[in-house]
């Protein structure tokens, strides 16, 4: 999966509210009644497992939804535009993530911001399943004013949720490790879950059921969270960061409410701009332009952080490094992220999905991904650990190396089974194994590189400039996002040739990277 898949990531720097926190929290981070760790972290993982089922459930109905005919339930949205659409969506998840931190560290607190979070997916889901009620013509602006309240409502529950997991174990150490292993089984077991359901409901009920699922998955996070915080976290979270100088602290309530403001204002009028047909938006070129601006923005912080950031030498060589992971973790994402565009296409129109008598849902093949997280991720700790002792540890470009290459195997052989297809004209359906085969190299290669990205953005970032590095570190998955929505709609029965093409320049370059990090 993603970034926030991986069982090795840490929450975000900068966003704990730990040391604002009211007295008596060694009440509620002491408790071991959780299988040996707090009992905060039981509301934490059921209601993040929720929250994930719903996204990964939703996530990979969307393309297939948005380019099913009219007739079969869907919007008819040629494929290039439905992709583009699930690439802009994924990267303002991750974007939102940025000032979600901000405003609950600021303004919020993490616990409120958490359940506003969790308030706007549930209006979010609920908005998509009114939407199914509708015409298509008229069910168009519900869908996607879901849309909007899901990645609003995720950048205000993910990354502070981590961030009060992290609060719980105010002493660090294996203990926090493990809470954290805990708590990423449940993303993943969510995943896993949340695809199978809304899968089968999807593709063989009604899109709408699949997506109502997701819906209602996020509806028992939102009963978890709201019944069981109060009871379990007690003061953890409650406060905001707060400035010891009164005027500072106005100022800066004001300037976040100011920005909030001005935000949702904007989004308000382009919505309803758009939904009025005051306003033509085309997601391809919208989708282009995006990732122009994600990338100027990288280059003016790098700038910005060389040139003004008053770095001694070695902090500068340590930045030129994150400089180097952040091009070829966006390269890697916008590989990976073809998940719920390309590969889910070819799993629907080029894929024998037919067992028994039973057709397999495309989306069937995502879950792929987050079974293998909780089958191997165990495996991998243990490895490295055990060559480390061994004095054979990779280094950390090595192991991010080996994460291109795996991935690149994993397209290599999508090229040879879009090439069977492309040989019988379009007419042969290939073996499901090829799938299955590239799903697994590829959640390998993530193994290898997601956690060393988050360690080394720890690691290498200058003190001052820790949290935006990892901000940065997301804007490398929100460019992978709309790089693989932008190029997902090239599987097309239309312009069968634009597959294996796709899939080789993908292969080759993520193999040119690997070989250069070698």
């Amino acid at each position: 999966m993603t970034p926030d898949k991986s069982v090795f990531e840490q929450p975000q720097a900068g966003s704990t509210a730990t040391d604002s926190a009211p007295s008596g929290v060694n009440e509620w981070t002491g408790d071991v009644s959780f299988f040996g760790h707090p009992r905060g972290l039981s509301t934490l993982f059921f209601t993040e497992m929720w929250e994930r089922f719903s996204y990964y459930g939703l996530r990979p109905l969307l393309v297939l939804f948005m380019s099913a005919t009219i007739f079969n339930g869907g919007f008819g949205f040629d494929r290039t535009e439905a992709s583009a659409i699930v690439g802009i969506y994924g990267a303002f998840v991750y974007l939102m993530s940025l000032p979600g931190g901000w405003v609950a560290d600021r303004l919020l607190g993490l616990r409120r911001a958490i359940f506003l979070g969790a308030v706007l997916i549930s209006a979010g889901h609920i908005s998509i399943g009114l939407s199914g009620l509708l015409s298509v013509d008229a069910g168009k602006a519900p869908f996607f004013l879901g849309l909007i309240l899901i990645v609003l409502g995720t950048g205000l529950l993910k990354p502070n949720i981590s961030a009060i997991v992290g609060d719980l174990y105010p002493e660090g150490g294996a203990r926090r490790d493990a809470g954290f292993s805990i708590y990423y089984m449940g993303i993943n077991v969510g995943a896993f879950v949340g695809q199978l359901v809304t899968g089968f409901l999807g593709e063989q009920v009604d899109w709408h059921v699949g997506m109502g699922a997701a819906g209602v998955a996020m509806l028992f996070g939102l009963a978890v969270y709201g019944m069981r915080a109060p009871k379990t976290l007690g003061p953890i979270g409650m406060h905001p960061t707060r400035d010891p100088d009164p005027a500072k602290q106005a100022r800066q309530e004001r300037n976040v409410k100011a920005f909030v403001g001005v935000f949702l204002g904007l989004i308000t009028v382009l919505f309803l701009m758009a939904a009025t047909g005051n306003l033509t938006l085309n997601p391809s070129a919208i989708a282009e332009y995006m990732t122009y601006a994600m990338v100027g923005m990288a280059v003016i912080f790098f700038a910005y952080v060389f040139a003004l950031g008053k770095l001694n030498g070695d902090e500068k060589k340590r930045v030129a490094v994150i400089v180097v992971l952040f091009v070829f973790a966006a390269i890697f994402w916008s590989a990976f992220e073809q998940a719920p565009t390309s590969l889910n296409l070819f799993a629907r129109d080029f894929t024998d999905r037919t067992v028994g008598g039973f057709e397999i849902p495309a989306t069937w093949f995502q879950s792929i991904n987050a079974l293998c997280i909780i089958l191997f991720a165990p495996l991998a700790a243990i490895t490295w650990v055990g060559l480390a002792k061994r004095g054979g540890d990779l280094s950390s470009p090595a192991k991010f190396a080996l994460g291109l290459f795996l991935a690149g195997l994993g397209f290599v052989v999508m090229i040879f089974a879009a090439n069977a297809v492309v040989n019988s004209g379009g007419t042969a359906l290939v073996s499901p194994w090829w799938l299955v085969g590239s799903y697994f190299l590829q959640s390998i290669g993530e193994l290898c590189l997601s956690p060393v990205g988050l360690s080394s953005m720890t690691k290498l970032s200058p003190r001052k400039f820790v949290g935006q590095m990892m901000g940065i570190w997301f804007l490398a998955s929100a460019l992978g996002n709309l790089i693989g929505g932008r190029v997902g709609g090239h599987v097309d029965p239309e312009n069968l040739q634009q597959m294996p093409e796709l899939f080789t320049t993908t292969t080759i370059s993520l193999m040119v990277a690997a070989v250069v990090l070698t």
